[in-house]
């Protein structure tokens, strides 16, 4: 009778016991949605008594990501005002036409003064360093001085092929060498493009101007260009150095390595 009384009370305790953890484990869960329980009842190997265990199993809660803003591309900003005067200035005091200047340099880096090319040109007219210690440049990232650089350079050009806008475009893209090598534009895919690129940026220029542009152009003549058609660059083409150098006669003589 006591061993009896014995078992039953323990029996109450530990039924008293899993009320409670069942008491608790709903509190927790009324805490987190989503979630819920599970009581599995088992027999003890040893006692081979019933024992009923309460499995909580809270709701995965998986945090969302943080939305990475999407980075803003905005094109380069166009030429000031101030940059294109100083473009148009240095263009009348050289004696060279403004259009032309307008559409060497949009093409060459679309008036960006810090550009520097694979090949090494710099500046907003792409000096390559022989080229501008030539034309008295110190600074090819200073822009007045690039512009007089390029520009000195194109009236020179324009003074050695006597007018000729398809071989001067042409020869300050691949150098006066090739220029003279195949007399006239060089069957280089870059430099067709260049010279195609140019001409219809003048053109574009020379119908602007004529629809009531107000920027003042030098009264010089205008010959039409005969551009190639574009083509497309083969990648196994590369370009060709032009080195010049100053003979015993004074005269400036160019060569391809």
């Amino acid at each position: 009778m006591i061993k009896a009384s014995f078992v039953l009370q323990n029996n109450f305790r530990l039924g008293c016991f899993i009320l409670m953890l069942v008491i608790f484990a709903s509190l927790a869960l009324a805490q987190v949605p989503g979630s819920h329980m599970t009581a599995v009842v088992h027999a003890d190997a040893n006692t081979g008594r019933l024992v009923r265990t309460v499995v909580l199993q809270p709701r995965i809660i998986t945090a969302k990501p943080t939305p990475v803003a999407e980075p803003i591309l905005t094109p380069p900003p166009a030429a000031t005002e101030d940059l294109r005067d100083m473009i148009d200035r240095i263009a009348v005091e050289q004696g060279v036409e403004t259009n032309l200047v307008h559409s060497v340099i949009s093409a060459e880096s679309n008036y960006n003064p810090a550009a520097v090319s694979p090949k090494g040109a710099q500046g907003i007219m792409q000096l390559v360093p022989s080229t501008a210690r030539r034309f008295g440049v110190s600074n090819s990232f200073d822009p007045a001085e690039n512009i007089l650089g390029g520009v000195r350079y194109l009236r020179f050009l324009l003074g050695y092929y006597q007018g000729d806008y398809a071989k001067t475009i042409a020869a300050y893209n691949a150098g006066e060498g090739n220029v003279d090598k195949y007399n006239g534009i060089p069957p280089f895919a870059e430099t067709r493009n260049y010279v195609y690129k140019v001409a219809r940026n003048l053109k574009s220029a020379r119908q602007t101007e004529s629809a009531g542009s107000a920027i003042v152009r030098p009264a010089t003549a205008r010959p039409a260009i005969v551009s190639p058609a574009p083509v497309s660059l083969p990648t196994s083409e590369t370009s060709r150095q032009i080195e010049a150098s100053t003979g015993s006669d004074g005269r400036i003589y160019y060569r391809t390595p």
